[in-house]
């Protein structure tokens, strides 16, 4: 097997040699896996916290607490965010991309304490977003960090390695996934395959998913161990979510990029009040149901484990829906990786529940079709489906859902495909850009 040895970055095999990239790569991924994995930590017990004392308190106390969180939190990260870090709003991985083809440069220095800061406002407080967008960008931002002090040339090779291999560290230390981490890098942010890209996202997502699993346990995400194996007789009905999923998926991204149109429209407003509007909206859902706030973490594994009722699984599914627009569309520091887990798992549910009424022997497991869901939203709205996959296998431990997955999964991205929706974060990108250019033009 043959390797191409021209790099994406317009430098040949022999301008960057392999063997430099071990050590610089490996210390990008312990690095990485260091600070998402104190992101991860602070994240987890401000959530927990929130929700268990929101559950215990009594009603006004409840009221008074949820909307006083998540209205803090929102403002403090949006203002975070507009003052001091623009380019650190929302998950950051359209900006990543833009800085691996060349498009927009990454100050490290400002964009790691504002993205941990505003993360932990955010998300902690209550907006329903997730930490891995943000471990993503944190972790690009190492690797350049890691290559400045190295004194790595500024040329358009090592470098952007390294931010690349950061990336990918930060998703693995995220999700403890490795693979998943090193795939997403080769099939989103690179969309390529070549060696040099190859091994330091290798190298640095092993170390992170390393240092990740020794400070916050080495259990995957999500835990199934209880939950059977699909049959063959779930093939059917995996196709059919597939296909609803797909035009899901493209809901989701139209969704996405309105409502940043729609907030875009009060740029004019003080940043906290915009984020404390946000919050505002989160707060008031928190207040009946605390579980819908936040990266809705609780509410996936609830779902997964098939504990939803199915007459509230369509209101979960639209408040989490309207919920993520408004809390992305702030411009708050929080990715979308978990809302769109927290969103496959309820849909996946529902259709599973659905398939169990009318063929309770083919589906006797409806909660199977939660993991599905997962997968199958991801690899609609991102586009990078093998990513879906592996993410869904490592999340869960289990490789016995490979088939009904992959049916899944493959069907959503072929819808998406075939109505010609951009992949979300590249629709980000390009917005970006555009609002950009319009600024700049006014």
């Amino acid at each position: 097997m043959s390797f191409n040895q021209e790099t994406s970055f317009g430098l040949s095999g022999s301008e960057i040699k392999r063997r430099h990239l071990l050590l610089k790569a490996l210390l990008v991924g312990l690095a990485t896996g260091l600070l998402a994995s104190g992101f991860r930590v602070a994240l987890a017990q401000c959530e927990t916290t929130r929700i268990h004392w929101l559950e215990q308190a009594s009603l006004g106390w409840r009221i008074a607490g949820a909307l006083g969180f998540a209205i803090l939190g929102g403002g403090i990260s949006v203002w975070l965010v507009r003052k001091f870090a623009p380019e650190a709003a929302g998950s950051g991985i359209p900006h990543l991309k833009s800085v691996v083809l060349g498009e927009k440069n990454l100050n490290w220095r400002r964009l790691l304490p504002v993205k941990f800061l505003a993360g932990i406002a955010g998300i902690g407080g209550g907006l329903a977003l997730g930490r891995e967008g943000p471990t993503i960008q944190m972790g690009g931002s190492t690797g350049l960090a890691v290559a400045e002090f190295l004194r790595v040339p500024p040329g358009q090779g090592e470098r952007k390695a390294l931010i690349s291999a950061g990336a990918g560290a930060g998703l693995a230390a995220a999700f403890n996934a490795p693979l998943a981490g090193m795939i997403f890098v080769l099939e989103e942010l690179q969309g390529n395959f070549t060696p040099v890209i190859f091994i330091a996202a290798f190298l640095a997502s092993v170390s992170a998913d390393i240092v990740g699993r020794v400070l916050t346990g080495e259990l995957p995400v999500f835990h199934l161990r209880d939950m059977a194996a699909p049959t063959l007789s779930t093939l059917p009905l995996a196709a059919v979510l597939g296909l609803v999923v797909g035009f899901s998926g493209i809901i989701f991204n139209r969704g996405l990029l309105l409502g940043l149109d729609l907030f875009e429209r009060a740029k004019r407003w003080p940043p906290f009040i915009t984020g404390a509007l946000a919050g505002l909206c989160l707060g008031a859902a928190a207040c009946f149901t605390p579980v819908v706030s936040g990266s809705g973490g609780l509410l996936a594994e609830q779902a997964l484990r098939g504990e939803i009722a199915v007459r509230w699984l369509p209101l979960f599914i639209i408040l989490r829906f309207f919920l993520t627009m408004v809390s992305y569309g702030s411009g708050a520091a929080g990715g979308i990786f978990a809302p769109l887990l927290v969103l496959g798992a309820l849909g996946g549910l529902l259709v599973g529940n659905l398939g169990n009424m009318l063929a309770p022997t083919a589906i006797p497991h409806p909660e199977i079709f939660a993991v599905l869901g997962m997968g199958a939203l991801f690899t609609s709205t991102v586009r990078a489906p093998l990513t879906g996959i592996v993410l869904m296998v490592e999340l869960t431990g289990q490789y016995s859902f490979m088939l009904p997955l992959l049916t899944a999964c493959l069907i959503a991205y072929g819808v998406a495909e075939w109505r010609q929706c951009l992949p979300i974060y590249e629709a980000l990108r390009l917005r970006s850009q555009s609002v950009s250019t319009h600024s700049a033009g006014n």
